[in-house]
């Protein structure tokens, strides 16, 4: 891994961050809410690829295990990581690996931007929706003892948002490409 490799890692982990300032929305009858901080998942797997998308997840649950407020609403610590929110946090970095690995396989400097666009919106949603809900759902069900079909149907809620940071997310990896490519690319 180079020294490149490690300044885009820490760069995009102080992004997750940041996005974790915007405040959260709780909607009253669930248990987790809705962060800006998920869209990370997405603008690291698309921009970094899989490698190094993953290795962002990972230094900043390290950060929330040292009990640094890095998590939207200035939430940090061990607790967290047992909490019902858990299978969300862990389920960032198998999230952005996913959405990396197929932007990379998807993704090509040489197609046109429509092309790139779509490619990346597909990653987003596959990794940065599908993979994160999938480990988030599993883990709230059995944290709050609550029936799987249940814990699924409190997953609407989300969905609209979570279109919007699709969108936002295939845009801005798209930017990115056009003038600095970052992702790796693998046939």
């Amino acid at each position: 891994m180079s020294s490149r490799d490690l300044v885009l890692i820490a760069l995009f982990a102080a992004i997750v961050v940041v996005l974790g300032l915007i405040p959260p929305v709780t909607i009253g009858f669930l248990p987790v809410p809705i962060t800006a901080q998920s869209m990370g998942v997405m603008l690291a797997g698309c921009i970094l690829g899989a490698k190094r998308g993953a290795l962002t997840f990972l230094l900043v649950i390290l950060m929330v295990a040292l009990g640094l407020p890095v998590l939207s609403g200035g939430r940090g610590g061990l607790a967290i990581l047992a909490g019902p929110t858990a299978g969300y946090i862990f389920g960032w970095v198998a999230g952005a690996f996913v959405t990396g690995l197929i932007a990379e396989r998807l993704v090509r400097d040489s197609q046109g931007g429509a092309r790139q666009i779509l490619g990346f919106a597909l990653a987003a949603l596959v990794g940065g929706v599908g993979v994160v809900y999938l480990f988030g759902t599993l883990w709230l069900a059995y944290a709050k003892g609550i029936a799987l079909p249940a814990a699924l149907l409190g997953q609407l809620p989300f969905i609209p948002g979570d279109m919007i940071k699709v969108a936002i997310a295939a845009l801005a990896a798209r930017s990115v490409m056009v003038g600095y490519p970052l992702l790796p690319q693998r046939g």
